[in-house]
């Protein structure tokens, strides 16, 4: 993987995902036998077919046209990349891989995601991509903060903003702590 770059090969796969939403070029940066796992919703595929059947159908043309993956953080090893963004969007359409069945709703959302990708053979192996889906759901109206403990789109906030208030969850916890000794 030392002659392979990486960082250019996986910026040509979002591209082709969210720019151009080509799924053919999307597939040619992956090995014959790619998976891809979204974690909170278990979307995505397992072998070429598959994969390929899930970005052409229920993933790179349900995007909103105003997505938009904003980076946060990159880490880069040997024959791995772990990436840290805020994906946003407005949402104006189905997103079968982040709301399965959930009707559009005209919110907008912004969610923290890691994506952590691994390289075989200089292309991309498999995608396992994290977010906090209660967040999403929020933002979306469908959890009600005020009698759970989740948050909307300030945990995106806290991402990029370290100076946004911290423990405002757990306040009467966190009070009672107050003055003890550290």
């Amino acid at each position: 993987m030392a002659d392979v770059d990486l960082i250019a090969l996986w910026e040509d796969h979002t591209r082709f995902e969210f720019e151009t939403r080509d799924v053919d070029a999307t597939m040619a940066t992956m090995v014959h036998d790619p998976y891809v796992n979204h974690i909170p919703t278990l979307a995505g595929g397992v072998g070429h077919d598959e994969l390929k059947r899930f970005y052409k159908y229920h993933f790179i043309g349900g995007n909103p046209p105003d997505t938009t993956l904003t980076p946060v953080s990159r880490t880069v090893g040997v024959d791995q990349i772990v990436d840290e963004m805020i994906f946003s969007f407005t949402h104006t359409s189905v997103i079968d891989w982040m709301l399965p069945g959930v009707a559009p709703t005209g919110k907008p959302v912004e969610v923290a995601l890691v994506a952590i990708v691994r390289f075989r053979d200089g292309k991309v192996a498999h995608e396992h991509i994290y977010w906090d889906q209660a967040s999403v759901l929020v933002q979306i109206g469908l959890l009600d903060p005020k009698v759970l403990p989740v948050a909307g789109v300030e945990t995106a906030r806290k991402v990029v903003n370290k100076t946004l208030p911290s423990n405002e969850m757990m306040a009467a916890a966190w009070k009672t702590s107050e003055g003890r000794p550290i």
